[in-house]
C-alpha cells in the first residue's frame, strides 16, 4: 500500500507529509541507544505491526511503535523509546511554558495574557500573577484525570471517552478547571460567631465586639475565599454587624448616629465610627491577595426588604439568645448603600457585588418603602443588582447565580440554614455548536442535545463523588465546620450560545412564539434531566453563565471549525447585546418568566443605558420587572474615570468634567462585576465597544455610543 499521499497531524494541529523513513529512523535510534543491534528483517517485523491512515496523529503512531516493540519482545528498545518520548514531552512542555511566559509579559494586560480562565478582576500584571498562571495547565490535566477516573468507575470507559471528546471538540466546557476547589458559596457565618476561624484553619477566636467583628470578618472572608474558585457571598454581613453595634451602643443606636461616642481627640460621631468600619472592611477585601493569583476576592452581599428579611431571618437567634432588630438592620443597609455609592466616586471599588432582594405581589414590590429606596439609589448612580421574587425562595451566591433555598429553618447550632447554599461545579453546554451539528447530521436539535445533557449530568455526578471523597478525607473544612452544607449546594448545568444557535436556524431574536419555543425546548430539556438526576442529597440547577472568558473562546473555536458565528463573543443574555431595535421593555420581557422559567440557576439582565433615569422612572421599571417576571437585573451606565487626574464621575462622558482631559477610561460591568474597560481582555474590550446603550432620558433607542477601549485608543 502506498502512503505517498498520506498526511500526519502534528501536536500543534498542523499537518505534514507522511514519512515511513522517519518512523524507521526513530526505531533504529531506540535500538542504538541501548546497544542492541537489529537487522532489516527484524525492523520490518516491527513495522508490520503498524497500521496507518490518512490524517492520523503523531501520538497514535508513537503509541503503535511502543506496542509493536513490546510485541516483538524488544523490551530494552521499547523502554528506551518511551524514555525518549517522555524527555521530548518534557522539553516541549518547558518550551511551551517559556513561550507563554514571554507572551504573558508582552501582553497588554493580565486578562489578555492569561491562557486559561482569564478575568478582568486581575488588575495588575506582575510576578505574582505570572506565578499563578504557570501551573494552570497542570491543574487542568490533573482535574481531567481525577474526573475521568471517577466517570469510568461509575459509568464505564465509553462515557469517560465521550466526555473528553465533547470537551476537546468544544461541545461542552468545564468551568474553573484550573482549580481543585468547588465553585461559589453563599455561606452562613454562624459557625464563626460560635468559634471564630479555628475550625477552618485560622487562629482567631469568635468576635466579641465591633472591632473584633470587623477585623475577624475580613480574615474569615479571606480564608473562606481561598477554598473556593468563585464568589463568596455573606448575606448575613450587615445583620451581624448591626448585632455588634447594638451590643456596644444599644438597640436604638441608629437613632443616635450623630452622637459623639469617641472620647479620643478625633471626637467621632457614631455615624463616623460606622463608616470607618465600612471603610476598613471594604478596602481590605478589595486588596489583591496571594491566595487568589493576586486578585481580590469575589465578595457578594445582600440587602432585603422587610418581608424578605422576615421570611428568611424571622426565626433567627444569635448565640446570646437575642433576635435581629429589623429597624436597625434596615437603617444599616441604607447607610452602607449610600456610603458605598459615594465611596465609588473616590476610587475603583469592585466588591462587594450587591443584590437588593425584594418580595413582589400583583406586579409590584410589596414593601413600597424599599421599592422607592431601590429606585432612589439607582437614580443617584449606584450600581447594584435587584432580585425580585414572589416568595423568599432563593439567594444569589454569585453575580448572577441563583440558588433555590430548600430549607428556611433556623438551626441554633449552624445558624440560618437558608443562606447556606451555592454551586459546587459548573459544566457548560455550547448550545450553538450542538444545534448546528444536529442540523449538519439531519437530526432534531432536541434529540441531539438529549445525549449531551444526559452525559453532563453523569459527569457532574462523578464530580460530586470526588468532592465527597475529599470531604471524607478532611480536605473541605468549610463543609465540616458548617459554613456550607454539601446537600444544599448545586451541580450547575451552564448554557452559552443560545442566541447564536437561534440565529443559525434563522429565528428572529425578539419576543416571538418561535424564539420562545426554541428557548423553552432547550432549557426545558435540561430541567427535565435536572429533575431526573436529583435526589435528597444531590441538587441540580441550570444557569445562563456569565461567560466572561468562554464566550470569546466558543466563538473563536466554532468559527475555526466552520460553524456559523455571527459575533466574536457569544451573548450572555436572551437578546443581542449590540441590537439597537430591542427596546428596554422588551429586554425585561426577554428575561421574564416565559424565558427564565427553566433557568433555576439564574440569568441576569444588564440593562445598558447611556445616562441615569429619574427615581420615578426606575420605580416604574421595577413594576415592569415584577409584571414580566424578570427576577434578576441591574442598570448598567458606564462611569467615567479620568486617566489624568483620577476623577470618577457617575455619568457616561467623553471628557473629564474636572480637568477637561479626553484621556478617559470607563467603569462598566464586564459581566456581573464592575471594572475598568482597560482591564478587560482585548477580545472583551471589542465586545464592550459593540454594546448598545439605550437613551436613558427617553427610554427609546438612539444611535449607540462607543466606549473608548485600549484598542480604539491605539487605533486613534
Amino acid at each position: 500500500m502506498s502512503f505517498d499521499s498520506f498526511l500526519i497531524t502534528k501536536r500543534d494541529g498542523t499537518t505534514e507529509s507522511f514519512s515511513l523513513d522517519k518512523i524507521k529512523s526513530a526505531i533504529l535510534k531506540a535500538f542504538a541507544s541501548v546497544g542492541t543491534p537489529i537487522d532489516a528483517d527484524g525492523l520490518q517485523k516491527v513495522v508490520d505491526h503498524l497500521k496507518f491512515c490518512n490524517g492520523m496523529s503523531v501520538e497514535d503512531i508513537q503509541n503503535q511503535v511502543e506496542v509493536a516493540l513490546m510485541s516483538e519482545r524488544h523490551f530494552k528498545a521499547a523502554k528506551a523509546f518511551m524514555i525518549y518520548r517522555k524527555r521530548h514531552e518534557d522539553d516541549r512542555e518547558t518550551a511551551d511554558k517559556l513561550r507563554f511566559l514571554i507572551d504573558y509579559c508582552n501582553a497588554a494586560n493580565p486578562a489578555t495574557g492569561s491562557k486559561f480562565d482569564s478575568n478582568a478582576n486581575v488588575e495588575n500584571k506582575n510576578i505574582a500573577t505570572l506565578i499563578g498562571e504557570l501551573p494552570k495547565q497542570g491543574f487542568i490535566r490533573l482535574n481531567r484525570r481525577l474526573l475521568c477516573d471517577k466517570i469510568k468507575s461509575l459509568y464505564g470507559k465509553e462515557t469517560a471517552d465521550r466526555y473528553i471528546y465533547l470537551l476537546k471538540n468544544h461541545y461542552i466546557y468545564k468551568n474553573d478547571e484550573t482549580s481543585l476547589a468547588n465553585y461559589c458559596a453563599s455561606i452562613t457565618m454562624y459557625p464563626w460567631l460560635l468559634s471564630g476561624t479555628k475550625c477552618i484553619g485560622g487562629n482567631s477566636t469568635a468576635p466579641t465586639n465591633l472591632k473584633s467583628f470587623c477585623g475577624g470578618f475580613v480574615n474569615m472572608v479571606f480564608i473562606v475565599s481561598s477554598m473556593l474558585s468563585g464568589a463568596c457571598a455573606t448575606p448575613e454581613f450587615l445583620m451581624y454587624m448591626s448585632h455588634f453595634l447594638e451590643k456596644e451602643y444599644g438597640k436604638d443606636y441608629f437613632e443616635n448616629a450623630d452622637k459623639v461616642v469617641d472620647l479620643s481627640q478625633r471626637q467621632r460621631t457614631l455615624d463616623k465610627v460606622i463608616t470607618d468600619c465600612f471603610e476598613q472592611i471594604v478596602y481590605s477585601i478589595n486588596q489583591p491577595t496571594g491566595a487568589r493569583n493576586f486578585q481580590s476576592v469575589f465578595w457578594n452581599i445582600s440587602y432585603y426588604d422587610r418581608y424578605y428579611f422576615e421570611s428568611i431571618f424571622g426565626n433567627f437567634y444569635f448565640p446570646d439568645g437575642t433576635q435581629p432588630n429589623w429597624n436597625a438592620v434596615s437603617w444599616l443597609q441604607k447607610r452602607f448603600m449610600r456610603w458605598f455609592n459615594e465611596e465609588r466616586t473616590k476610587t475603583v471599588l469592585t466588591f462587594p457585588v450587591e443584590t437588593m432582594a425584594l418580595l413582589t405581589k400583583d406586579g409590584d414590590v410589596i414593601d413600597k418603602e424599599y421599592g422607592d429606596f431601590t429606585a432612589e439609589m439607582y437614580s443617584e448612580g449606584h450600581s447594584y443588582f435587584t432580585y425580585m421574587s414572589d416568595n423568599a425562595d432563593s439567594l444569589a451566591s454569585c453575580c448572577r447565580l441563583r440558588n433555590e433555598i430548600q430549607d428556611n429553618g433556623f438551626s441554633y447550632t449552624l445558624g440560618a440554614g437558608g443562606v447556606s447554599t451555592g454551586s459546587k461545579s459548573v459544566l457548560t453546554i455550547n448550545i450553538n455548536r450542538c444545534v448546528q451539528q444536529a442540523t449538519r447530521e439531519g437530526r432534531s436539535y432536541v434529540e441531539y442535545l438529549e445525549g449531551i445533557v444526559d452525559l453532563v449530568h453523569k459527569v457532574q455526578m462523578a464530580y460530586n463523588e470526588n468532592l465527597k471523597d475529599l470531604l471524607a478525607k478532611g480536605m473541605l473544612p468549610l463543609f465540616d465546620a458548617g459554613y456550607i452544607n454539601i446537600k444544599r449546594q448545586y451541580l450547575t448545568i451552564g448554557v452559552n450560545g443560545i442566541v447564536e444557535a437561534a440565529e443559525s436556524l434563522g429565528l428572529t431574536i425578539s419576543d416571538n412564539d418561535e424564539y420562545t419555543t426554541f428557548v423553552g425546548n432547550i432549557l426545558g430539556l435540561i430541567e427535565t434531566y435536572n429533575k431526573k438526576y436529583r435526589s435528597k442529597d444531590v441538587l441540580f440547577n441550570c444557569e445562563m453563565i456569565p461567560a466572561e472568558n468562554v464566550g470569546v473562546k466558543h466563538a473563536r473555536w466554532d468559527r475555526e471549525d466552520g460553524y456559523y458565528v455571527p459575533r466574536d463573543c457569544y451573548n450572555s443574555y436572551f437578546y443581542v447585546v449590540e441590537d439597537t431595535n430591542t427596546d428596554i421593555i422588551e429586554k425585561f420581557r426577554l428575561h421574564g418568566r416565559k424565558y427564565i422559567e427553566h433557568l433555576t440557576g439564574g440569568s441576569a439582565l444588564h440593562m445598558n443605558l447611556d445616562e441615569h433615569l429619574s427615581a420615578p422612572q426606575y420605580r416604574q421599571l421595577l413594576r415592569v420587572a415584577a409584571k414580566e417576571g424578570c427576577n434578576y437585573f441591574t442598570f448598567n451606565i458606564p462611569n467615567t474615570l479620568c486617566k489624568e487626574c483620577g476623577h470618577i464621575d457617575k455619568r457616561y462622558l467623553k471628557t473629564c468634567p474636572h480637568c477637561h482631559s479626553d484621556n478617559v477610561d470607563y467603569l462598566t460591568r464586564i459581566i456581573g462585576y464592575l471594572k475598568r474597560v482597560s482591564n478587560f481582555s482585548l477580545d472583551r474590550q471589542k465586545e464592550a465597544r459593540r454594546r448598545y446603550y439605550a437613551s436613558g432620558a427617553s427610554c427609546t433607542p438612539l444611535k449607540p455610543r462607543e466606549l473608548k477601549t485600549e484598542e480604539t485608543a491605539v487605533n486613534a
